[in-house]
């Protein structure tokens, strides 16, 4: 499991110009993550988790100061690499947890076999067990994105675009390529995020929206969460087993 690390976190949300025109500011010093491939994005698929109470959409909703969520997530569609997380918020700051976790765990989860998280010793799946058994935590929404990534090594910067923020329909398949998807922003919006951990260089600061364009109370998991209740208004949980 990753160490406790507190990092900085701002958001943003803007459209392709303004997408082009910050991208065309960057300091010679900002350079792509050198782990994307050549065209410089990848798909990014989280299953997000919440409790009987709908606890993480509620709490962040009403902008709750101190909260966490869980989510699986991987890459492509591909089960190369799963990993289970737990990202936890305290109000600008995030500290993100995770855990690389097996497809058959993942199938057995989602068949409500949670013995499968006790395989192996890392804390954050028994600590995930303990969620899925005592406070009920199920499957709520896929939330599908392509991400474009840079990094600045000063300050531990990481500056990403998500693209096409979608939710999905009809089931929580993450291997899925084929899964419905329902768009969640309008025309050709997209979200900035701005990551840093030590402080956020001058140069890199000069180039960023105003603060009148961050996004205080909105995130994926809502935006996603909002966009399958309007597909299907008569039963927010829809496909939720809530059974023990």
């Amino acid at each position: 499991m990753s160490e406790q690390r507190w990092r900085h976190e701002m958001k943003y949300l803007i459209n392709k110009p303004e997408w082009a025109l910050l991208r065309a500011r960057f300091p010679a010093a900002v350079r792509r993550d050198p782990h994307v491939g050549e065209n410089g994005e990848y798909m990014i698929r989280s299953l997000y988790f919440d409790d009987y109470w709908n606890t993480a959409y509620q709490e962040k909703d009403a902008g709750v100061l101190a909260r966490h969520k869980y989510r699986i997530r991987v890459y492509n569609c591909s089960d190369s690499r799963i990993l289970l997380e737990r990202k936890n918020k305290y109000g600008p700051y995030i500290w993100k947890q995770s855990a690389p976790m097996t497809r058959s765990q993942v199938e057995a989860v989602l068949a409500g076999d949670y013995a499968a998280l006790l395989q192996g010793d890392a804390p954050l799946l028994r600590e995930f067990y303990y969620e899925c058994t005592a406070r009920l935590m199920r499957p709520r929404v896929i939330v599908d994105y392509d991400r474009e990534p840079f990094v600045l090594d000063a300050g531990d910067v990481r500056i990403t675009f998500d693209k096409h923020v979608r939710a999905g329909m009809g089931g929580f398949d993450l291997f899925d390529p084929d899964l419905p998807t329902v768009e969640t922003l309008r025309g050709d919006q997209m979200i900035m995020e701005v990551k840093f951990t030590e402080f956020l260089p001058k140069q890199v600061r000069g180039i960023l929206p105003p603060r009148s364009a961050e996004l205080t109370a909105a995130s994926k998991y809502v935006l996603c969460c909002d966009a399958a209740a309007r597909q299907m208004p008569t039963n927010r949980t829809e496909g939720i087993q809530w059974k023990r």
